[in-house]
C-alpha cells in the first residue's frame, strides 16, 4: 500500500537565500574586488540568459582573481556572443526524445521529467539554457501525462528528476510528485540530478531529507560539481545528511576549459568528492550549446587528461569521461569516439 508522503512545514531558509542571489554581474565585481575593464562582459547574453549566483556561492571565489575558476562558470562575457559551427540550441536533440511534454525518454529503463525551468544558479556551459520550459515542462500539465506515460511502460524502473533543478521546487509539490510515482509498481529508484546541495547547501534541510527518505523508490542524489574549490563546510554538511540516509551519491562533472581543465584539478575533485562520501560518475565532454564554445576542451587533450587522471588515483575515483550523443543508446565513452 502507498501512503502519501508528508513534508513538513519548511524553515524558508535556502528560499531566503535564493531569493537574495546576484544578478547583477557588477554587483558581483564589485563584491570580488574586480572591475568591468578586467572582464569583457556581455549585456546581449545576461539578457538572453541572466546571471544568478546564490551569494554563499559567491563568497567562496577567490577576490580580485578574474580568472577565477567559481567565477569563469557564472559570468557572462562577450565570448559567448562568437558563434561557432555545431554549436546548437538543442545540442542533444532532446525535443525530439519527448513521448509527451517534459518526459524525456532516450535510454531504455529509465524516462527523465523536466520539472521546471527554475536553478539556484546559471551556469554559463548550460545545455538547456535555450529549452523551452514553458511548453517542454512535466509539472505544465501537473504531471498528468508524464505519470500516465511512466505508468504505460513497464520497461521504465528508474525515473530522474531534472530540470532546471528539481531542488528549486517546494518540498510539498515533490513530496506530491514522488507519492505519485511510487504508486507506479513497476518503478524502483528515484533518481534526482541537482546542483543545489553544491551551490545552495541549505537547501538540505530536514522537510527535504523527510520526503526523500520516506518513499519506497530507492534515492539516488546525482550531484554536480565542477571544481574542488566548491566543496566548502557546508556543503560537506549537508552531504553528510544524506549519507546518514542512506541515499547513495554521485558527481557528474562537465569538462570546462579554464575551468578544470588540467589533470591537478581533476584529480583533486575526485579526492575532495570522496572525503565527504560522494563517488565520481561521469565527466562530461562539453555538450556544444549555442554560447559555451569557450568552454570547449579539444577532444585530443580530453583523452590525455583523463589518461593522467587513472596514472593519479585508483580506479573507483577516475569519473567515466563521456559524451553525450543525439539518437545514441547510451552515453559513448570518449575513447570509442576517436580524436577527432
Amino acid at each position: 500500500m502507498i501512503t502519501r508522503i508528508q513534508a513538513p512545514m519548511q524553515s524558508g531558509k535556502w528560499q531566503a537565500e535564493l531569493r537574495q542571489a546576484i544578478s547583477d554581474p557588477k554587483e558581483l565585481l564589485t563584491i570580488l574586488g574586480l572591475s568591468p575593464q578586467q572582464l569583457r562582459l556581455s549585456d546581449r547574453t545576461r539578457r538572453e540568459f541572466p546571471l544568478r549566483v546564490p551569494r554563499s556561492y559567491v563568497a567562496r571565489m577567490r577576490k580580485g582573481d578574474p580568472k577565477d575558476p567559481l567565477l569563469r562558470q557564472v559570468l557572462p562575457i562577450m565570448s559567448e556572443e562568437v558563434e561557432a559551427a555545431k554549436f546548437v540550441q538543442d545540442p542533444v536533440a532532446e525535443l525530439s526524445a519527448q513521448p509527451v511534454p517534459g518526459v524525456l525518454h532516450k535510454y531504455y529503463g529509465r524516462a527523465l521529467l523536466v520539472t521546471t525551468g527554475a536553478c539556484a544558479i546559471h551556469c554559463r556551459y548550460c545545455f538547456r539554457r535555450h529549452f523551452p520550459y514553458a511548453t517542454s515542462n512535466a509539472a505544465a500539465g501537473k504531471w498528468h501525462l508524464a505519470l500516465k506515460y511512466l505508468r504505460n511502460d513497464r520497461s521504465i524502473k528508474e525515473v530522474i528528476l531534472s530540470g532546471g533543478d528539481p531542488l528549486s521546487l517546494s518540498d510539498t509539490r515533490l513530496a506530491d510528485l514522488v507519492t505519485q510515482i511510487a504508486k507506479i509498481d513497476h518503478i524502483t529508484r528515484l533518481r534526482i540530478h541537482t546542483r543545489l546541495p553544491i551551490v545552495l547547501p541549505e537547501r538540505v534541510d530536514r522537510s527535504l531529507l523527510q520526503w526523500l527518505c520516506a518513499t519506497r523508490l530507492k534515492p539516488i542524489v546525482v550531484l554536480h560539481a565542477n571544481h574542488a574549490n566548491e566543496l566548502n563546510e557546508a556543503v560537506t554538511k549537508a552531504i553528510t545528511q544524506f549519507r546518514k540516509r542512506g541515499v547513495t551519491l554521485l558527481n557528474q562533472t562537465v569538462l570546462l576549459r579554464e575551468v578544470n581543465d588540467s589533470v591537478e584539478a581533476l584529480v583533486d575533485l575526485s579526492e575532495s568528492l570522496f572525503d565527504i562520501g560522494v563517488l565520481p560518475y561521469y565527466l562530461h565532454l562539453l555538450d556544444p550549446v549555442r554560447g559555451a564554445a569557450h568552454f570547449d576542451v579539444e577532444h585530443a587533450t580530453a583523452l590525455f587528461l583523463i589518461d593522467g587522471v587513472r596514472e593519479r588515483l585508483p580506479g573507483y575515483l577516475v569519473p567515466r569521461l563521456v559524451r553525450e550523443c543525439p539518437g545514441e543508446r547510451y552515453k559513448i565513452p570518449a575513447e570509442l569516439l576517436g580524436t577527432a
